[in-house]
């Protein structure tokens, strides 16, 4: 690996997993070089999400310290038909980067896989396609977040074993996956604890609210539910509360986002257990642009893997006030 490459990355906190990928010592993209401007295309899975808003906040905010760079930042409308749509428009438009954060992997394959075999330089952000034909994937380990989280809920949150419930995301997307294999890793190592329902809400809070009032009515003694992002726990918050068990249900949420409707404000305030942070990676991606386009970099890392922290009762309130996200 470039040794100026490593150093940057490693300097911006994140975790260089996996072999480089490499094209034969051949710069990986066709037009490249200091002199250059550059349009980078992305499509962002949709606009609707406050986690998806805070991405496009970051890249738009990062990207003014690379003046050769212009990001052109599109809603998929949690649509794959519109990504896809997206992704040739930006491959007519000829940009030179494409990022794209997948609304669902599989639809999405066949026109990412398209770019990337015609030459543009591929940064998947946040959710994976299928299959290998991507430059480099900068992201969080959902599924050692997710694990991390069950197993700190185990031990703290219900040492004693009672009854949880998850909340998943959109089924079809990788992240949804893989927190809810990695959760249910995670709470197995205190077989006292039982997993009584497990139900898709798509990351949204109205769809949550739903989904955990029937848990609780169907499952009245859950103590502990795990959901795959900050808006479903909003949601989960609500059902507790018009269920007259605030308090009572254990919630945590994964994003950790910043603002006044925030998960980080959401545990400090008492509503939530814990929340974990799931990075936006812009800095990183935004990083191995620069190395692909400005340097000419023959190779990147092949995964770039952000860390996380969990936010619970002895942080929040800190991470709050210094409003460090």
């Amino acid at each position: 690996m470039n040794v100026i490459l490593q150093t940057s990355l490693l300097a911006a906190g994140v975790v260089l997993v996996s072999s480089a990928w490499a094209a034969g010592g051949k710069p990986l993209a066709k037009d490249c070089g200091p002199n250059n401007d550059y349009v980078i295309g992305f499509s962002q899975a949709n606009f609707k999400e406050p986690y998806r808003e805070h991405v496009n906040n970051e890249l738009q905010r990062l990207v003014k310290n690379y003046p050769k760079f212009k990001i052109v930042i599109a809603d998929g409308q949690a649509n794959v038909n519109t990504q896809v749509s997206q992704v040739e428009n930006f491959m007519t438009q000829k940009v030179d980067l494409l990022m794209i954060s997948p609304f669902e992997a599989a639809p999405l394959t066949p026109a990412v896989s398209a770019a990337y075999k015609a030459g543009v330089p591929v940064i998947e952000l946040d959710r994976k396609t299928t299959g290998n034909d991507y430059t480099a994937f900068v992201g969080g380990d959902n599924r050692l977040i997710a694990r991390e989280a069950g197993e700190w809920a185990a031990k703290t949150l219900l040492p004693d074993g009672g009854e949880a419930a998850i909340l998943e995301g959109l089924p079809s997307s990788s992240p949804a996956i893989e927190r809810l294999e990695g959760f249910k890793a995670g709470i197995a190592s205190n077989p006292k604890i039982k997993l009584v329902a497990v139900q898709p809400v798509d990351w949204m809070e109205d769809q949550a609210v739903t989904v955990f009032s029937a848990m609780l009515q169907a499952h009245p003694d859950i103590k502990l539910v795990y959901t795959s992002n900050d808006l479903a726990a909003a949601g989960a918050y609500i059902a507790a509360k018009q269920a007259g068990k605030e308090g009572q249900v254990k919630i945590i949420g994964t994003d950790g986002l910043p603002g006044p409707s925030g998960g980080i404000r959401s545990v400090a305030d008492g509503q939530w257990a814990a929340t974990y942070t799931y990075p936006t990676g812009a800095a990183q991606a935004l990083e191995l642009a620069k190395k692909i386009l400005i340097d000419c970099a023959s190779e990147v890392p092949r995964n770039v893997v952000v860390p996380t922290q969990r936010i619970d009762q002895s942080n929040a309130k800190d991470l709050m006030n210094k409003e460090q996200f």
